[in-house]
């Protein structure tokens, strides 16, 4: 008696659907390819050169901006630039705003100075930025108080990088010994004590006004 071979693919266990893929339908189009990407990158470098010679003598980067705080309690406590000083910020630095935008300093006449500490910390970014910046003249024959003379513009360089890039502040951290008492101390129970009273702060207020009008009640039928 001739015996039939098995089949040569496996039937799907249970109740699960038979596989039936399809792999004949039209993928050439939604291939997307990057091929171009070396060639992109070649014209980024040639336009930062070009902007570079183009802007010559003055940064790459752009206008020096301030430093300030995220508006949301999220991010306030991150330290990022802004989109220009203060009018205050620039009468403390003793630059004047119409002066401040020839000198590739942004100004933003809206924004206003909410702490003692912020305003500080940008007049100092724009005397340091006074300090080492040099001016051009407009007449290399007669230059003005304040210009560059030949040979600070002859060894003067462009800067190619930030401009005063902020500097991450590092918190150092305070270590403590462990002592037997701190061991000994409950911390969760204090925990659960600490939550469980202010969670009662409402219902001991209302209990305490409770007693006093049946005190004051009490008091008042005694009287009478």
């Amino acid at each position: 008696r001739a015996q039939l071979s098995p089949p040569t693919g496996t039937m799907v266990a249970y109740n699960n659907v038979v596989p039936n893929a399809h792999f004949k339908k039209d993928w050439q189009p939604m291939v997307k390819t990057w091929l171009n990407q070396p060639a992109r990158k070649q014209r980024r470098r040639m336009k930062r050169a070009a902007k570079a010679e183009r802007v010559f003598p003055r940064p790459v980067e752009g206008m020096l901006r301030p430093a300030v705080h995220g508006t949301q309690k999220r991010y306030n406590m991150k330290v990022r630039l802004g989109r220009g000083f203060t009018l205050e910020e620039l009468k403390e630095a003793g630059i004047s705003a119409k002066y401040a935008q020839t000198v590739g300093i942004a100004v933003d006449h809206r924004r206003k100075n909410k702490s003692l500490e912020s305003l500080q910390a940008n007049v100092n970014r724009l005397k340091t930025y006074m300090s080492k910046l040099v001016v051009f003249p407009r007449n290399a024959k007669k230059p003005a108080a304040g210009e560059a003379t030949k040979e600070e513009m002859a060894t003067a360089a462009q800067l190619e990088g930030k401009i005063l890039p902020l500097a991450s502040e590092k918190f150092a951290v305070e270590f403590a010994a462990i002592t037997d008492e701190l061991k000994a101390a409950p911390a969760y129970a204090k925990l659960r004590l600490e939550r469980m009273n202010q969670r009662q702060v409402g219902p001991r207020y209302k209990k305490r006004l409770a007693e006093e009008a049946a005190a004051a009640e009490k008091a008042k039928l005694s009287k009478s």
